[in-house]
């Protein structure tokens, strides 16, 4: 082989050098873990006798039997439609926060932009965990300084770690968390479109709230829907918020959300098969959502494209 044809091959291979330890990692830690979970979701452990002694539980093919199980628990259903609700709260305010901040950061008036922008992203630098530990705390009526407050100014304390308010209390923790995040997504999109647009709508005589309102937001629409594709995932996938509430209040169960639901079948009923079954219910229906959002966004895009 001629040193100008070794050259060639080496050419050509380069990008799939490049390419092979995102395609290992990829492969070792998202592959291989979700086809184990498939694996583990098609199987049962089948109980000899009184289930004692060597030999007495073995794992057999259950094919879609776990699959029907799930479907047709309540709990599981119950949780998603909490979650639902859940969401219906949290993803409207959390976007409406982070656009109104960011068409703000993007005025040319703006003062301490650089803090300003800083402390808005600063609480999704805190874990979930910390932040839901910190609110839970702030909800407490014996500790919190709120209620401290109410009471001497002889105001109602509401209880937000029961019934109804519930929601609310969990909501805040979300957009407190991740208002930021979305803000620096929508602001970076903004700084992005030329100047040259601005200028042409002041010389057409438009107010600073015409120019949000039919030019910056119309123009950060991908953005809006990026973020609000994060937002649907996050949403469908809470866990962390209400696992750590659940010490403080009685009107979290185990299995409130959907993912508290595969932890609780998979560490407190030791039933790990179901509990895969469930997490590959949930990772289908969260593909099946995001691709139909996407589609659906990008169907407007191209018909608008086409106006």
């Amino acid at each position: 082989m001629t040193s100008a044809r070794r050259r060639s091959y080496g050419v050509k291979g380069a990008p799939y050098a490049f390419l092979l330890p995102a395609a290992v990692l990829f492969a070792l830690f998202f592959a291989l873990p979700i086809g184990y979970a498939v694996w583990l979701s098609l199987h049962k452990v089948q109980v000899k006798g009184l289930g004692l002694g060597a030999g007495a539980r073995s794992e057999v093919w259950a094919g879609l039997e776990n699959y029907a199980d799930t479907l047709s628990d309540s709990e599981l259903l119950d949780g998603a439609l909490r979650v639902l609700g859940y969401g219906a709260l949290v993803i409207p305010v959390m976007l409406g926060l982070a656009l109104v901040f960011a068409l703000m950061l993007d005025t040319e008036r703006v003062r301490l932009a650089p803090f300003t922008r800083l402390a808005i992203f600063l609480p999704y630098a805190v874990p979930g965990v910390v932040a839901a530990m910190l609110w839970g705390f702030l909800y407490l009526p014996d500790v919190s300084p709120f209620h401290f407050v109410l009471d001497r100014l002889g105001l109602p304390q509401p209880d937000l770690l029961d019934g109804g308010p519930l929601y609310i209390a969990l909501s805040n923790i979300a957009v407190w968390g991740g208002t930021g995040f979305n803000m620096i997504v929508i602001y970076t999109s903004l700084r992005a479109i030329p100047a040259e647009v601005y200028e042409a709508a002041r010389l057409d005589g438009a107010t600073p709230l015409q120019v949000a309102v039919r030019i910056k937001i119309p123009m950060v629409a991908p953005s809006l829907v990026l973020t609000f594709f994060f937002s649907i995932i996050a949403t469908l996938q809470v866990f962390s918020e209400p696992t750590t509430l659940k010490p403080l209040t009685n009107s979290v169960s185990t299995t409130w959300s959907p993912l508290m639901k595969v932890y609780q079948d998979a560490f407190g009923k030791g039933d790990i098969h179901s509990a895969a079954a469930t997490a590959v219910v949930i990772a289908f229906v969260t593909l099946l959502l995001s691709f139909g959002f996407l589609r659906a966004a990008n169907s407007r895009n191209k018909q608008e494209a086409a106006r």
